[in-house]
């Protein structure tokens, strides 16, 4: 829409006589019909001239007592001369007036621009495909200001260059603290925050705009185009990353704060793209990595001047001399924005240490953000319809199915090249890479199985890939690399502690070319599918040579359509039957008969196979765990927010307040452990690996298990209901302190160890 205009208010009022005059003498069109007031804008009153043969658009400083350094006109009118001569989008400028005595105030002439200007960031009555097009039109725009080499735009002076930040800190506390009308402890707070916790490398140094919002463009008339960007006043030479930020700033808008609710929060608008979108956009036309270090800092700061911005309308207000009639509702602004920004603050350590400490190839950061992108747009709006299949067939054997929705995903999935993530030798990523990738997929529960990397198939893949004959490979790799048949490993028993796996019962002997097994088997993940093919099932021999208790056993393939082998039932956890991952059957094998050639690299090396499966294997579980407790403290943190009890909100009672700082503790904790074993994996390999392992595996499950009991309790009985997936997710973590082998167990495995380093470190220093 075109910017509203309104009639000249009182106190801009200027001489249009001596305006003529001037616009005469400079060679201006002066046969001036009307002046009116674009009603919209809180800084430099803007004016729309219209002439008969052409319109004009007159920037000045407001009249009366200004902030220092506030409403440089001289420096918008330099910069778009610059920026119009190499052929970036900005109203040509015509004139610049330093003459008081003409309109009262320095002023600026601009050609008019006829296009669209969105005043709501929500952009209501677009279709989403129009809003993502005008989003992705203005990043892209931005981008291209950031890509402008400073050196050839003969801007010599302009801005200070490095040590941007610390300068913005600077500049917006002192013109908060030069506009404040009261003591705002947030403010104060947040200002000392921001100085203490500066980018430590802020060298890179680009034209900023300063003010870069949808607001501040003009779009073509029909295409989803930017044509103008106005309001340069804040512009300068600095850190581009802070413009970046300050446009992603209304994707975290408190929906409270009614002022500003025409630029209100765009959370849950569809078609606007995510923070995650934008920065991939942003940087792929800039060329640089997509993981932007310090971005929350960025994004408080950009709060802070926002917050700072307000303040000086209100102040403008308090001294008469407002651009705006809603100036003064901005002194309500003020403090709220600063919690925000504090928010945002303390979140800004999130994620960055283990960053820092364990980085990602340049191919595991593409891919990450590509899974990250792939979940946003096609995943995670798929969890109502698949909640819907499986409630629809509850009482049905339909349930054992894979949904359909769930299939097309991992068709796209494929298309993309998002698939078997998880096996180095297929994708290309290292361990640490894939381990931020299986966090991500942690979000939601059938994710994994959508980039084909769900458990039990990748265990039995990377089984069959390290130790597999070309024939198994051939017969059972491939098709499972290619997701058309699903598979099951078989290894827990009914009728024994399986906890010690030297006590299993299934056994098999030889027969000729063949091999006999005989046994029960329970808690078998996936066999419900219809698409389950092939079981790997660890059974102990029944001959009398074998000397090795660890040497007695096997893994043989088993394909499920083979005579003797019966599901039994499935098995629930917690009254859930887990049906979305094929369940958990008790399986029988009554005197089943494969060919000898499906034994699993040889007799008596059962225990040694299962090593090597089990390591990544956990890895995948410690961080999906680690994505499962993120989104119980998201949820958490959410219900705390929005519910009372006894006066205040949940979140203001000490005891939940505590609970947040300890289940943030113990993620941040978990991940870097976890993290830390992922690098393990990557460069000593499985065995010298299996302390951190056996580390991660009880820290993950048991942190896990806390975070999402905290939740569950914050919600009270809808926490444990079908309303929320927090009941789900607790199911799913709780197992994990059993499956692959109960904490007991690598307790006792991480003391042996560290015993063995403690010994070796003593016998080193003598």
């Amino acid at each position: 829409m075109e910017e509203a205009t309104i009639p000249v208010r009182e106190q801009h009022r200027f001489s249009v006589d001596r305006l003529k005059r001037y616009l005469s003498a400079s060679s201006v069109s002066s046969n001036i019909l009307s002046v009116r007031q674009y009603s919209a804008g809180q800084s430099n009153p803007t004016f729309l001239i219209q002439t008969p043969s052409k319109s004009y658009v007159l920037r000045k400083k407001p009249p009366g007592e200004l902030l220092p350094g506030a409403h440089k006109v001289d420096r918008e009118y330099r910069v778009q001369k610059v920026l119009f001569s190499v052929g970036f989008p900005v109203p040509q400028p015509l004139l610049h007036c330093t003459d008081v005595e003409v309109i009262g105030t320095e002023f600026y002439l601009m050609e008019h621009i006829k296009g669209r200007i969105f005043k709501d960031f929500r952009l209501p009555g677009m279709s989403p495909a129009e809003r993502t097009a005008l989003y992705v039109a203005a990043v892209e725009v931005l981008a291209k200001l950031h890509s402008l080499q400073l050196a050839s735009l003969n801007l010599e002076g302009y801005g200070r260059g490095s040590g941007y930040c610390k300068r913005q800190v600077s500049t917006w506390t002192k013109q908060y603290t030069a506009a404040a009308h009261r003591d705002i402890p947030a403010m104060n707070e947040l200002s000392a925050w921001l100085m203490n916790n500066l980018p430590s490398k802020d060298n890179e140094v680009t034209l900023v705009h300063g003010d870069f919002r949808l607001d501040n463009l003009i779009y073509h008339p029909t295409e989803a185009r930017v044509i103008a960007v106005l309001d340069w006043e804040l512009s300068t030479t600095g850190q581009p990353l802070a413009d970046l930020a300050y446009f992603l700033m209304p994707h975290y808008w408190p929906r409270s704060l009614s002022v500003i609710s025409t630029m209100g929060s765009l959370k849950a608008i569809e078609g606007i793209p995510s923070v995650d979108d934008l920065i991939s956009i942003y940087c792929r036309c800039r060329g640089i990595p997509s993981a932007l270090p310090h971005l929350n800092f960025y994004l408080a700061l950009s709060v802070f001047k926002m917050a700072g911005i307000a303040q000086g309308i209100y102040a403008r207000h308090l001294l008469g001399n407002a651009s705006a009639p809603n100036a003064a509702q901005f002194g309500q602004c003020v403090e709220p924005l600063a919690e925000v920004a504090l928010q945002l603050a303390q979140r800004s350590l999130a994620g960055e240490t283990e960053d820092r400490l364990f980085l990602q190839t340049a191919k595991g950061q593409a891919v990450l953000q590509q899974v990250k992108d792939f979940m946003r747009q096609y995943v995670l709006p798929a969890q109502e319809e698949v909640a819907e299949y499986f409630s629809k067939y509850a009482q049905a054997t339909q349930r054992w199915h894979t949904p359909q929705i769930i299939e097309d995903l991992k068709v796209k999935a494929r298309e993309a090249g998002l698939w078997n993530l998880f096996l180095p030798a297929v994708s290309g990523l290292s361990q640490l890479d894939y381990a931020y990738i299986a966090e991500e997929t942690g979000r939601c529960v059938f994710a994994p199985e959508v980039f084909n990397c769900q458990a039990p198939d990748t265990g039995n893949m990377e089984v069959l890939h390290m130790f597999g004959s070309e024939e198994q490979k051939r017969k059972w790799l491939e098709p499972l690399l290619r997701g058309e048949i699903r598979s099951c490993f078989c290894m827990t028993e009914p009728d024994v502690a399986s906890s010690d796996a030297t006590n299993m019962g299934c056994t098999f002997h030889r027969n000729e070319d063949n091999y006999i097994i005989n046994g029960k088997k329970w808690w078998i993940s996936g066999a419900g599918n219809p698409k389950c093919k092939v079981a790997i099932v660890m059974c102990k021999s029944t001959s009398q040579d074998v000397g090795s208790r660890h040497g007695q056993h096997s893994m043989i393939l088993v394909p499920m359509d083979t005579a003797g082998v019966k599901l039994i039932r499935p098995l629930t956890v917690f009254g859930q039957d887990d049906a979305i991952h094929g369940g958990h059957f008790e399986v029988h094998f009554d005197n089943v008969c494969v060919p000898a050639s499906n034994i699993v690299l040889g007799e008596g090396r059962g225990f040694e196979i299962a090593q090597g499966r089990l390591g990544p294997g956990r890895l995948h579980h410690c961080m999906r765990a680690v994505g499962v407790s993120e989104l119980a403290l998201e949820l958490l943190c959410q219900r705390a927010a929005t519910r009372r009890t006894f006066g205040k909100k949940l979140y203001q009672h000490e005891v939940i307040a505590h609970w947040i700082a300890e289940c943030r503790l113990m993620i941040e904790q978990t991940r870097l452990l976890t993290l830390h074993a992922a690098h393990a994996l990557d460069t000593v390999g499985i065995r010298a690996a299996r302390k951190q392992i056996a580390m991660i595996k009880v820290a993950a499950a048991r942190m896990a298990c806390k975070v999402v009991d905290c939740a569950i309790q914050v919600y009270g009985g809808a926490g444990m209901s079908q309303d929320f997936p927090l009941a789900q997710m607790y199911s799913y973590v709780r197992t994990l302190r059993i499956a692959d082998g109960p904490d007991e167990v690598h307790l006792s495995s991480i003391a042996h160890l560290e015993l063995r380093d403690q010994l070796k470190r003593a016998q080193a220093k003598l």
